[in-house]
């Protein structure tokens, strides 16, 4: 793999740590850091630029598809599961269920809710769509604060 490379983006909900080669984007997480200590520069790869640019149209409620080269690497399972997320609509939430069965696992619920915690590209692989099948917010590396928030967001500036 090329060098990594790190870039951090200053959301309204904390810092978002991107890194990435020059060719994509391989995380995209929220960070521990109150500060953003990587900031963009002359030679920042472009692919990162790309990416900051589309996290803060998301953020400006500009965009709700990301078009930048990203890899998310995985198991095959995981990999399903991930792609799965991305065919969920902008300001819409689905169960664990609901994507273990979109995958042709339906008892997998548990091993769907694991791999979403793997997830390493939020927002742009969007987890913090998933709930629980009683309707309420479950687990999100981020922070349940944030989810909510982030749904809240959507539906602010999304919703049909």
């Amino acid at each position: 793999m090329s060098k990594l490379h790190k870039l951090d983006y200053e959301s309204p909900i904390g810092v978002i740590e991107i890194i990435g080669t020059d060719e994509a984007i391989y995380s995209i997480m929220f960070s521990e850091e109150d500060s953003v200590t990587n900031r963009m520069q002359a030679e920042t790869p472009a692919s990162l630029v790309v990416c900051y640019d589309q996290i803060e149209q998301y953020f400006k409620g500009e965009r709700h598809e990301f078009t930048f080269p990203y890899n998310f690497e995985g198991t095959d399972f995981q990999k399903s599961v991930w792609s799965a997320l991305t065919k969920v609509s902008c300001a819409e939430t689905v169960s664990y269920k609901d994507i273990a069965v979109s995958i042709g696992n339906e008892k997998a619920v548990r091993a769907v809710g694991t791999a979403n915690g793997k997830n390493k590209l939020s927002i742009v692989i969007p987890c913090h769509r998933i709930i629980g099948s009683n309707g309420k917010l479950t687990g999100y590396a981020g922070g349940l604060w944030r989810k909510e928030w982030l749904l809240q967001h959507e539906r602010t500036f999304y919703k049909a």
